[in-house]
């Protein structure tokens, strides 16, 4: 029977920064990551639209913290050992510069996923890590107080004096069996970083439409977003709508992805502002045509399909246009009310809500609390950030400091 000092589960990002940042410390640990699947860092691979989003410029631990639905509390000390700062070095160290994009979003010089997939692989051969794929445990057993069996494909047992658990998101629960094999509790995995389908047909046939600034809300669930809005074939996607999934995950699902959203168009104004604006356009250009005459920064081609849909006829002029239509234009500005029927998974993401129970992890050492030597990194846990980079961030953080424990365990 085999023995090495430590096991990572898992050869994503989280697994591959523990294993690698445990065998730099301790070269004689002895370190294998155990991957599932042919390949590793699959997700990398497909990140950021192939460009991978390494990690977000937002280097203040506390301000960092609140880009995370869960875990947020939890990685805040994480954070000032090793965050955003610390990930950039690290990766500059090993000759790959990351670059920042005006939305704080850090990617390599590049712009290619595989330059991060090569470090990472490079890193982990030059520390002397035992890589293998198609060879994740079917079940773990305890090996003495503190020790770990794992029981592999073919009916190898490989022994370990500490166990690495990054397996990735719980889609399902099935996916933190291993964790809860071992006593661990799982919170119920839900999807976050969703899109929302909407079956409008004038909203439709807005299909490619970017809104720079508009608001979201959803009254049955208590949210509230402001953002970019992108308007598709679909229904509607954007930061603004993958924000407000994350960060109503769990509500939304419990409301089975059917609620209303309300849309405020123009949310620098308030409602008696919007009304204002629609009167003094009544006042001094009464012969022009409502839909012809958008209120900016509204596109001529959105102004249109909402004055259409609050019920102004196309061939209405302003001189025309009833104070009860007026009215209505200026709630379908502030709060278009669409039927939300259900959702998509953002492709780049993947991210899930759920996972293993964040109060059972120790998160200076990322060590589990119910199992000695133990320890947990990534998506495994309940832990899931916005889009922009900060699931890889998290990534980065729990399996430095679990390799660093592991290290010198």
């Amino acid at each position: 029977m085999q023995r090495d000092r430590i096991v990572v589960v898992g050869g994503g990002a989280a697994g591959f920064f523990a294993a690698i940042t445990a065998a730099e410390a301790n070269p004689a640990a002895g370190v294998t990551i155990l991957e599932k699947g042919p390949r590793f860092l699959d997700k990398v691979k497909i990140s950021g639209g192939g460009r991978c989003n390494v990690t977000h410029a937002c280097f203040d631990p506390i301000a960092l913290s609140r880009h995370y639905p869960r875990g947020g509390h939890e990685l805040r000390a994480p954070f000032t050992r090793f965050g955003p700062r610390q990930t950039v070095d690290w990766f500059a160290a090993r000759g790959v510069r990351l670059y920042t994009q005006d939305d704080g979003c850090l990617f390599p010089e590049s712009d290619r996923s595989q330059t991060i997939i090569d470090c990472l692989m490079n890193a982990a051969q030059k520390a002397g890590v035992n890589l293998r794929t198609l060879a994740a445990p079917d079940a773990i057993g305890r090996d003495g107080a503190t020790g770990f069996k794992l029981h592999l494909p073919q009916g190898e047992i490989l022994a370990c004096d500490r166990l690495l658990l990054a397996t990735g998101g719980c889609r399902v629960a099935s996916m933190g069996a291993l964790a809860a094999s071992l006593g661990h509790t799982l919170e119920p995995p839900v999807p976050s970083l969703f899109t929302f389908h909407i079956e409008v047909d004038w909203l439709r046939r807005l299909a490619g439409a970017v809104i720079d600034d508009v608001q979201l809300s959803v009254s049955s669930a208590g949210l509230k977003e402001r953002g970019i809005l992108l308007l598709t074939h679909w229904g509607v996607s954007g930061p603004a709508v993958l924000k407000l999934s994350a960060w109503g995950a769990r509500t939304l699902a419990a409301l089975g992805y059917q609620f209303t959203l309300h849309v405020n168009w123009l949310p620098a104004l308030t409602l008696s502002e919007v009304q204002s604006v629609l009167e003094e356009r009544r006042q001094t250009h009464p012969a022009r045509l409502v839909a012809n005459t958008p209120v900016a920064p509204l596109t001529a081609r959105l102004w249109e399909a909402l004055a259409l849909a609050a019920g102004i006829g196309r061939d209405t002029r302003w001189s025309q246009a009833s104070r009860a239509q007026q009215h209505h234009l200026a709630q379908m500005l502030t709060r278009t009310e669409l039927p939300v029927t259900g959702k998509s998974l953002n492709k780049d993401e993947f991210v899930t809500c759920g996972g293993v129970r964040l109060r059972e992890v120790n998160f200076k050492t990322m060590e589990s609390r119910l199992c000695p030597g133990l320890y947990f990194a990534g998506e495994l846990l309940d832990i899931d950030g916005l889009t922009g980079g900060f699931n890889f961030q998290a990534a980065w953080t729990t399996g430095w400091i679990a390799g660093q424990a592991m290290a010198g365990a």
